[in-house]
């Protein structure tokens, strides 16, 4: 009796193919900052997030980026967490900021929640308005203010912003937007050559 030997062949497997998913660049008429920051960090190249923040170039965008990057400004509020008391139509918040923003509002860009691009639809207001105020958190800007007054009308600006807005102004105050948003200040610096850096106080 003889035994047979059963011989097998190998197939091979079809190769996945995995496609690039494209993240598109448009956003609603006049965006909130945190939007145009998100955009730039879903972007894989150093070219595309430049391209992001030509398009939606705006000076607001631009003063968030200055206080954030130039070493040369300081913020005179207290560093860390800011404390932070809002609302919407279900919850009442107290504590810090950084507790008002949850996962469940970071994913609202994602789940195609656009913004209005003026404000949301509670009604909360947006960087592009209130950076005008900005000056008075840096030292040098509004020395006459004392440091109760000027934290009290910091806190009244970030209660009155969308909830990521007002996390962009506390990362921006302690120079750790990058710790958020994937930005740093050489692409800033390509995007936007205008912008000269130091030397402003």
């Amino acid at each position: 009796m003889t035994a047979t030997k059963k011989t097998t062949t190998k197939t091979k497997k079809p190769r996945a193919v995995t496609v690039k998913k494209t993240v598109s660049l448009n956003l609603p008429r006049n965006p909130f900052v945190y939007e145009v920051l998100d955009l730039v960090s879903k972007q894989r190249t150093k070219a595309k997030k430049i391209e992001v923040l030509k398009k939606y170039e705006d000076p607001s965008l631009k003063a968030i980026l200055i206080w954030n990057f130039d070493l040369s400004l300081v913020s005179v509020l207290p560093e860390g967490e800011v404390p932070y008391t809002g609302y919407d139509e279900q919850n009442v918040y107290s504590g810090g900021v950084s507790a008002k923003i949850s996962e469940e509002v970071r994913a609202m860009h994602a789940k195609g929640n656009f913004s209005l691009g003026v404000s949301d639809g509670q009604g909360h207001t947006t960087i592009r308005r209130e950076f005008k105020h900005f000056y008075r958190f840096i030292r040098g800007g509004d020395d006459s203010l004392n440091n109760l007054r000027r934290e009290s009308i910091f806190i009244n600006i970030l209660e009155g912003l969308h909830p990521l807005e007002a996390e962009i102004v506390i990362l921006c105050k302690d120079k750790k937007l990058s710790e958020a948003y994937k930005i740093t200040q050489d692409v800033v610096a390509q995007a936007y050559p205008d912008i000269q850096w130091g030397n402003r106080v």
